[in-house]
């Protein structure tokens, strides 16, 4: 999401990161008589909107931001491709927490090696196959995941693909050389201007072992 709005020239507030953000975004979530309250962070509080679901706020910040195609079938398009992102999402943290978020990794790390060799052997590389295939069969070009134009989508490979490099670079190392289009789409969103002055700011929220993508070395095999 802080992709999309840096790369629209969007002025935002993460709340998150102000001094008490997280205790006002709780109590927003526990606030009574929301009509659509969201079920957990991250949440866009657009002007009365409060959306939920990162998928969902890409949605409504492509359309109103032109991060997104004018067509329907293209937005339709577009969103497919997030929510397929948002799957490898979740198979990525699931590597270092398969059996559940609220245990430690510490306590299922026989589990987490199981759950990683899969997902490097198997599921990784079927996920960057079907990233890999889209790109080349894009009628606007392999510049783009959709039409000739930049989207959210291309924003959220970007990011999926640095969370990736974080959590497993000896294995992202040796996938690289098998998805030229992948990697040239990450290269080529870093380079974009407003997108590199906001990854080297202050703005950019490191990757951590806290989050979803996690460097745990014995994983990464």
């Amino acid at each position: 999401m802080r992709l999309a709005l840096e790369e629209a020239g969007v002025g935002y507030v993460d709340v998150a990161r102000a001094e008490g953000g997280e205790d006002r975004m709780l109590a927003l979530l526990d606030e009574e008589g929301l009509a659509c309250p969201p079920f957990a962070p991250p949440f866009l509080k657009a002007g009365k909107r409060l959306i939920g679901q990162t998928a969902n706020i890409l949605l409504f910040l492509g359309e109103h931001h032109d991060l997104a195609p004018k067509s329907e079938a293209g937005r339709l398009w577009t969103h497919q491709l997030q929510l397929t992102l948002a799957d490898l999402v979740v198979e990525a943290h699931d590597t270092h927490h398969p059996i559940a978020s609220s245990v430690y990794y510490e306590d299922q790390r026989r589990e987490a090696t199981q759950r990683a060799a899969d997902f490097i052997a198997n599921r990784l590389p079927k996920f960057m196959d079907y990233f890999e295939r889209v790109l080349g069969n894009n009628p606007g070009g392999p510049a783009h995941l959709v039409g000739r134009r930049l989207t959210y989508a291309d924003l959220s490979l970007f990011q999926v693909v640095a969370g990736l490099h974080y959590a497993f670079p000896k294995a992202m190392s040796r996938l690289a050389r098998r998805y030229r289009h992948v990697m040239a789409l990450y290269a080529r969103v870093a380079a974009r201007k407003r997108i590199a002055a906001y990854l080297a700011s202050e703005r950019r929220l490191p990757f951590n072992e806290e989050d979803v993508f996690r460097r745990y070395p014995e994983l990464d095999r």
